[in-house]
């Protein structure tokens, strides 16, 4: 279990490393993409870890200045029945803000949410 929790850590820091966010590509060391602080999982529907169904929900994130996400919605799934668990979980993040010369800014980024079975 720590391994699968440890893997979808790894691609959340991977999605957000590359994820496309307002800030250019080789700004100075005062710009920075937001960082992840506060990762609650999402809960697994019963129905599909019952029936060993994986899937993979990527979420369209708006964090604010704060660090806080201040909307968040579907961008693409596998399945319909993990978006609400990917929102629900998303929705309660926490982030170092993203910054942009010297100040924090809102900023996009795109989060895949991954439901592996382990049946």
């Amino acid at each position: 279990m720590k391994l699968k929790a440890l893997t979808s850590y790894l691609v959340l820091v991977f999605a957000l490393s590359t994820a496309t966010v307002t800030l250019r590509a080789a700004d100075s060391e005062q710009n920075s993409r937001p960082v992840p602080v506060k990762t609650p999982p999402p809960v697994y529907p019963r129905d599909m870890r019952r029936d060993g169904i994986s899937g993979m929900v990527t979420v369209k994130v708006v964090i604010d200045e704060s660090g806080n996400v201040a909307e968040c919605s579907v961008n693409k799934s596998t399945r319909a029945e993990f978006e609400t668990a990917a929102l629900d979980a998303v929705k309660n993040w926490k982030f170092k803000p993203a910054v942009k010369d010297g100040s924090a800014v809102r900023t996009q980024v795109i989060i895949p949410v991954s439901f592996t079975s382990e049946a």
